[in-house]
């Protein structure tokens, strides 16, 4: 389902070379996606709750399918190319709630007798970050080199996407043994719907001001500054534009093992040292947007990679302290989607680009993230995990 979410990312340049669309249009792509995402976290949480996780994450695998159909065969058409990136973040958005409730429960007794504290929040950060690293990389590079570059990576991701399919056959239920131990009634659908803990003192100040940060950082790596270098790289700007989400997605998934132990070493704060770097890759990215150097992009790449998985798994471990187990999706849900909302960001800037340059909207951003930094640092000193 991540692969599935991200393979559309490197291939924008294409759609604005084939497709002639403008930046302000790929961009919306991207914008558009977060439109099936948000719904897709905020109602298969509580409907795994529910339900079940494995009937969810089927609909989401199937969900992906479609998207890749439609964007496969309608890329010429603006209005399909939104349906089809909505399809993709429906699917996205089961796979990032479900998934991510169904890992964590499949990293604890009786399913997983050995696993450490975080591996439940390790694990489906570490599974979501190789998906769209993977997709985005395979996908990049079946386009620039391979046949058919606007259907081929879609192809390939409609067969795995079968194949997961086949494996979710044989995957434990964990809902249904959760559910043979309790004594707890379960209310309405409706009420599962609210989540009552997004209320929670902790994620008001510590988890909220954090989260936007986590993808709209991702973002600027992968989406506003390969943008920015296509002057300088000519015919491979497909090229580097893959190049460049596979250094931010592969380095987040090479510092997520660490997170636990920068969380021991800083006495629980490492969500403030995922900000930090943050802050710095965006301050690079900012003065490049002035010279344009591909090895001054790819170093605020590798910055802003790094900040991803740090944060993304110290925002997974806050909310598994938090939530209980009936109410672990559906916060997971208002989680993911607080994450993704910074998936906009692109889009803002290409709108605001025509009364400032990127240099200086990246520097605001660079303050604006730094404010949220001292917020996270405040909410940190007042109040404790319950």
């Amino acid at each position: 389902m991540a692969w599935g979410g991200n393979h559309f990312t490197p291939l924008l340049s294409l759609y604005r070379d084939i497709g002639h669309y403008s930046v302000l249009s790929v961009d919306l792509f991207l914008a558009t996606y977060v439109g099936g995402l948000v719904p897709g976290l905020l109602v298969a949480g509580p409907l795994s709750d529910r339900y079940g996780r494995k009937p969810l994450a089927a609909v989401g695998v199937g969900l992906g399918i479609a998207a890749s159909v439609v964007l496969a065969l309608f890329f010429r058409s603006e209005a399909l190319m939104c349906a089809g990136r909505v399809l993709a973040g429906l699917g996205v958005g089961i796979g990032m709630a479900v998934g991510t409730s169904w890992l964590k429960e499949l990293s604890t007794p009786p399913f997983d007798t050995t696993a450490d504290d975080t591996a439940g929040a390790r694990r489906p950060s570490l599974s979501l970050t190789l998906g769209f690293g993977l997709g985005a990389g395979v996908s990049g590079a079946l386009a620039q080199w391979g046949p058919w570059p606007t259907t081929t990576p879609y192809a390939v991701h409609i067969a795995l996407s079968l194949a997961a399919l086949a494996a979710l056959a044989g995957a434990p239920e964990t809902v249904r043994k959760r559910a043979t131990t309790t004594s707890t009634r379960r209310g309405s659908l409706l009420a599962d719907l609210r989540v009552p803990l997004a209320g929670h003192r902790r994620f008001r100040q510590v988890v909220l001001p954090a989260a936007p940060w986590v993808f709209a950082t991702a973002g600027v790596a992968y989406a506003v500054i390969p943008m920015l270098e296509t002057p300088r790289l000519g015919g491979m700007q497909l090229g580097y534009a893959t190049l460049l989400t596979v250094v931010t997605l592969g380095t987040g998934a090479l510092v997520q093992p660490f997170t636990a132990r920068i969380n021991r070493l800083t006495g629980g704060r490492a969500m403030l040292v995922g900000m930090a770097a943050m802050i710095a890759g965006l301050v690079i990215a900012a003065v490049n947007a002035h010279y344009l150097s591909p090895w001054a992009g790819a170093a605020a790449a590798v910055l802003l990679g790094a900040s991803y998985g740090i944060a993304l798994v110290s925002g997974l471990v806050e909310i598994q302290h938090i939530a209980t187990g009936a109410d672990l999706a559906g916060l997971t849900g208002v989680y993911y989607s607080l994450s993704y909302a910074g998936f906009v960001l692109p889009m803002a800037l290409a709108g605001l680009a025509v009364i400032a340059s990127y240099t200086v909207l990246l520097a605001v951003v660079a303050l604006i993230c730094l404010g949220c930094l001292v917020l996270v640092a405040v909410g940190l000193r007042r109040t404790a995990v319950v």
